[in-house]
């Protein structure tokens, strides 16, 4: 059975007279910023640098690497964080023949090597030349004089005596060009990826500015219109970024947190101001004066952001069930920068837009003024669009809703695993070295980490703990599951509280047989070994004991997220629309669209064939956090879209327009502002998905791909096919819930 419609020249509704100013907190906080603009705008500065400077001068404290572990991890990580190993810091240097023949380690060429090696500064010893067996390459272990200091002096003047280092070994390189000469260590790699990401995310600064400025331009044809969005969002990004030093001293702060907040806040800030302008220019097209265009766009579109700002941070707080030190940094970032932005584009955004007034349209781009539509106006290419869908929704729900399941049918083969080392970016000559020195000497590659600690914080007894030791390594000596030659060796602190014992495998860290190494380890061999010391207690950790228990941790706590956002974001759906059904089929095309996401994510990155296209090396997996983070960035952002078309929907059928016209109506009507949305989000996250960390790259790729298909598919094909089957059943709200308070204005 089909529906036919007049879909050509619906009734429009008039347009409503201007809330007054006691319609709800919105409106008046929009009234009251209007009124007294500069104040408004003037406020809204101190706080943005009250923000800057407070944040600055407060510091940031870090997530301690002990608060990192979980699961079967965490006892043994902390343990080991807190404990005071003697440990010196060390750079290796290996030499190979650029030809791939055998190198001699007696040679001049090596000992002049040795010699300069030794006579660097900031270097205390310079091991002999350790040949591999194949005789291919050379490896030397330089032991760096790090002087005792806090930790943030140690880790300076480690980087300075890698540097030292480095210069050594580009010396040498240079006056041997028939040797391969490089350089990796836990210094010398630090600097080397923290300067990657320091340059991704200067990258991702220096372009997301002006991608969105060029938007907003084409948007709007006019420079004022298109710098105001952008300015505010970048004022919350930085003000967010204060806020979040101070909120790092109750919940700390991971490395990641400057980037996601940078991700989000431009991504929601742009929108926000977007929908808002957009409908304040739209009010001023109909003839209402300034005031009152400020007015019914609070009433109307700054509604749809608080509501939708809501549901946004709402599903960022289901990160704080994860139960895990960087999903709760990033919780309060994401949150932070969301309230920032919902707060100025309800206050300084009124505020400016009162302050230019139809110079807001000024100065105009001559071709792109013309070519812009009228805001407000029909659009040719969203109502041929909807046309088919309106006329045939059965079919068009059915063809979307199949298409989406085909998109996330790989997801049921998605596989999670924390990129080592070799899985970092190849172009990082420290990275190449690193592959170099792990294949040609086997023990030197991934390892599990066996830690033993005093339950009582006393000193071990470490002859028994000797003995243990020494009964592990004749377990795993000569088992192919390890890399362990010649027994083990414990290193223990300084108070002889803790120790810990490297045991090498001869797999990458997320190999499935390092996996079955470590699950040996845990549930035999170590505590068959160490059940005779009294008062110790053992873990295994390492980055393959961190892979696998992230994964328990993802399985354990992911209903938990998905249950809290779900009930939550529905909650404030019911009260904002008064319609459980326009709540729960929020969620579930919501839920529809993340599990298209995975599927994209787990077809694009667990295979070689977008490699090059995308400039990655496939690990066969996707970062290990990646689908919870995903989870909630993506519920919380489709919102923006589904909150504002659903808003303009339901004005036209409070305005008595049935639900297929108002359908119509709400879609079209706003389809231009949620299109440029849309392009905005995915531009920003599009930068994202060019930087050179995997982990960027796939979040990038992962947000884009999801809001693409969330303006498309889901807001062009399957909310206007649901809302018309559905007919006046969209706004139908059991008795019970009628009890809750309404968000209203």
């Amino acid at each position: 059975m089909t529906t036919t419609l007049p879909l050509d020249r619906p009734p429009v509704p008039a347009p409503p007279p201007p809330p007054g100013p006691g319609r709800g907190l919105v409106v008046g906080a929009a009234r009251w910023s209007a009124h007294h603009k500069w104040t408004a705008l003037l406020l809204w500065l101190a706080f943005v640098a009250a923000a800057i400077v407070g944040g600055g001068a407060v510091g940031t404290q870090e997530v301690a690497d002990g608060d990192y572990g979980i699961g079967a991890s965490a006892g043994a990580d902390k343990a080991i964080a807190g404990a005071d190993f003697d440990e010196p810091h060390t750079e290796s240097v290996l030499v190979r023949a650029a030809d791939g023949g055998i190198v001699d380690p007696s040679s001049d060429q090596l000992a002049g090597l040795r010699a300069d090696l030794a006579a660097a500064s900031g270097v205390a010893e310079v091991s002999s030349p350790q040949p591999s067996a194949d005789g291919a390459a050379v490896l030397y272990e330089v032991t760096l004089d790090v002087p005792e200091g806090t930790d943030a002096e140690m880790d300076d003047a480690a980087s300075a005596a890698a540097a030292e280092v480095g210069r050594v070994v580009d010396e040498a390189g240079a006056a041997a060009p028939e040797l391969m000469v490089g350089q990796v260590g836990d210094a010398s790699l630090d600097a080397a990826l923290d300067q990657l990401y320091e340059d991704d995310l200067r990258r991702a600064e220096y372009l997301s500015l002006p991608v969105s400025l060029l938007i907003m331009v084409v948007v709007f044809g006019a420079l004022i219109a298109a710098a105001v969005p952008v300015l505010l969002a970048l004022s919350s990004v930085v003000a967010a970024m204060g806020l979040s030093a101070f909120a790092s001293h109750l919940i700390p702060s991971s490395d990641m947190l400057a980037s996601v907040i940078l991700l989000v806040g431009m991504a929601v800030g742009v929108d926000y101001s977007l929908f808002y302008v957009r409908r304040e220019r739209e009010e001023r097209a109909k003839g209402r004066g300034t005031l009152d265009a400020v007015t019914v766009a609070a009433a109307t579109s700054g509604r749809a952001v608080v509501v939708s700002g809501i549901a946004v941070i709402i599903a960022m707080a289901g990160m704080f069930f994860a139960g895990e030190a960087t999903f709760e940094s990033l919780a309060v970032g994401t949150i932070l920068v969301v309230a920032v932005a919902v707060v100025g584009s309800v206050t300084a955004l009124p505020a400016l837009l009162s302050i230019f007034g139809r110079w807001i349209d000024r100065p105009r781009i001559p071709l792109l003024w013309r070519l812009r539509r009228g805001d407000g106006a029909d659009s040719r290419l969203w109502s041929a669009i909807l046309r088919p869908v309106l006329r045939h929704p059965r079919t068009a729900l059915f063809v979307g809703v199949a298409a989406l399941l085909a998109l996330a049918a790989p997801a049921l083969g998605m596989k999670l695993s924390q990129p080592g080392i070799s899985d970092l970016a190849q172009d990082v000559p420290e990275v190449q070295t690193y592959d170099a020195v792990t294949a040609a000497f086997p023990a030197e590659g991934a390892s599990h980490t066996v830690a033993v600690w005093s339950a009582d914080g006393a000193a071990l007894d470490t002859a028994a703990v000797d003995d243990a030791v020494a009964a592990l390594g004749d377990d795993v000596t000569g088992d192919p599951r390890f890399a362990v030659d010649d027994g083990l060796t414990a290193e223990y602190s300084a108070d002889r509280s803790v120790a810990e014992i490297a045991v090498h495998v001869p797999y990458e860290s997320d190999d499935e047989r390092a996996e079955q190494s470590l699950e040996v380890l845990r549930n035999d061999l170590v505590p068959a070994a160490f059940d005779g010391v009294d008062g110790a207690e053992t873990g295994v950790t390492g980055q393959t004991a961190g892979n696998v228990d992230f994964r328990g941790l993802l399985a354990d706590r992911m209903p938990i997220v998905i249950g809290f956002v779900l009930l939550m974001t529905i909650m404030v759906l019911v009260m904002a629309f008064r319609s459980l059904t326009v709540a729960l089929t929020a969620a579930a095309l919501n839920l529809l669209s993340v599990a298209a996401a995975y599927g994209l994510l787990t077809l694009v990155f667990q295979n070689t064939w977008a490699e090059s296209l995308l400039g990655f090396t496939s690990t066969g997996a996707l970062i290990i956090w990646l689908p919870l983070f995903l989870f909630v960035i993506l519920f919380g952002l489709s919102m923006d879209y589904h909150v504002f078309v659903v808003s303009r929907i339901r004005e036209g059928a409070r305005a008595g327009l049935t639900t297929p016209e108002a359908v119509r109506t709400g879609i079209v009507r706003s389809a231009g502002v949620v299109t440029s949305a849309a392009v905005v989000m995915v531009a920003v996250f599009s930068i994202f998905a060019s930087l050179g960390a995997i982990e960027f790259k796939q979040l990038g790729i992962g947000l884009a791909a999801a809001i693409l298909i969330d303006a498309t598919i889901v807001r062009a094909v399957l909310l206007p096919s649901l809302m018309v089957l559905l007919g006046e059943r969209n706004w139908w709200l059991p008795r019970p819930l009628k009890r809750l308070p309404a968000l209203e204005h």
